[in-house]
């Protein structure tokens, strides 16, 4: 089967519905569309996307009008569990886990860490108990698929202007390290696989039009596990597509 796989910080899904969302999820027809930042408890989710054909699963924060995830499906999942057992990372709706009959998806709307030391212990202390999660399904010989936004940039291709941002979170060493260490463990970041240029990114500053003039971060991934390597068939980011500070990627694969 062919899976086109999408995934998207929309930054509200209820303000995002008021650019069309909808109408170009239904035009684009991903088999699986993957969203971070939704901000909305189930019930405040706009009913013109309730309505939709997908199958819908969204994970919420216990804090309103915060964080959220969300996928919308046409391939039912065997299950889904929206969070990790473990309390201090399952207030914020950060994780869907969906299981397919052809691999197991991860959509994670991984912490930012630039509010606070607090905050970039939290985001290191999320990352740190992810990777133990992955181990362990690679160890099992598991056909993984882990998407969304990671919030760190991991090379200085990564980013526009790499040196000025070498104390910020979002490209410290620490956090940079991570990715290095997932990608060990057995992943491959999917982008890079197709694509080696600089000035591809996911992410621009709102507030100085940074988009405009292309100064942007990549901190939105799709990683795969190594068995589901050859697998893939395309890794794009689709940086026409706008209504968020984030642009949509996305991958293709047959299985």
């Amino acid at each position: 089967m062919k899976y086109k796989i999408i995934s998207w910080n929309i930054n509200g899904i209820r303000a995002i519905e008021k650019k069309g969302f909808t109408d170009w999820m239904l035009n684009e027809k991903p088999e699986i569309l993957c969203v971070q930042e939704t901000k909305a408890q189930e019930n405040q989710i706009p009913q013109s996307i309730l309505d939709s054909p997908y199958k819908q699963y969204y994970s919420a924060a216990e804090k309103k009008g915060y964080s959220g995830t969300g996928i919308l499906s046409s391939v039912e999942p065997q299950s889904v569990e929206r969070n990790f057992h473990e309390e201090r990372f399952d207030r914020e709706g950060r994780i869907l886990k969906a299981v397919f009959k052809d691999f197991v998806l991860y959509n994670v709307y991984f912490p930012n860490g630039k509010a606070s030391n607090e905050r970039l212990n939290y985001k290191m202390d999320f990352y740190g108990f992810f990777l133990k999660m992955m181990k362990k399904h690679i160890k099992r010989g598991d056909k993984i698929i882990i998407c969304g936004d990671v919030n760190t940039a991991h090379r200085e291709i990564d980013l526009a202007r790499p040196k000025e941002n070498s104390s910020s979170s979002g490209f410290l060493p620490e956090e940079r390290k991570w990715i290095d260490l997932l990608l060990e463990t057995g992943f491959h970041d999917t982008f890079r696989l197709f694509n080696t240029d600089s000035g591809q990114y996911s992410w621009w500053d709102y507030k100085t039009k940074a988009r405009e003039r292309n100064i942007g971060w990549r901190i939105d991934y799709f990683f795969v596990s190594n068995n589901l390597k050859d697998n893939l068939i395309s890794a794009s980011i689709l940086n026409t597509i706008t209504g968020s500070d984030h642009c949509p990627i996305s991958i293709e694969l047959n299985i």
